[in-house]
């Protein structure tokens, strides 16, 4: 690699503020702000929207859409037109 010429790699924490969720991990990505870790290290901290804690497919709170009225809606539109003819 060209020296001088790639970011720094660096331990950042990602925080989720909705979900009172952090973690430490090496990213390029940078920050002013800072924020004491477990460890007694302060580290650069980013905030984030969502993260696992807080996305409703992790966490297994999403909403049921309906599905049932969906599929009657494909087979309906479907059912007119007659098996494919190969060839």
């Amino acid at each position: 690699m060209k020296p001088g010429i790639h970011p720094r790699y660096q331990p950042v924490v990602f925080r989720d503020r909705a979900a009172d969720f952090a973690f430490l991990t090496r990213s390029t990505a940078t920050s002013d702000q800072r924020v004491e870790w477990s460890d007694g290290n302060t580290y650069p901290v980013i905030d984030v929207q969502i993260s696992a804690a807080s996305h409703p497919f992790w966490t297994g709170r999403q909403r049921l859409l309906d599905t049932a009225g969906r599929v009657e809606k494909f087979r309906a539109k479907y059912a007119r037109r007659g098996p494919r003819q190969p060839g």
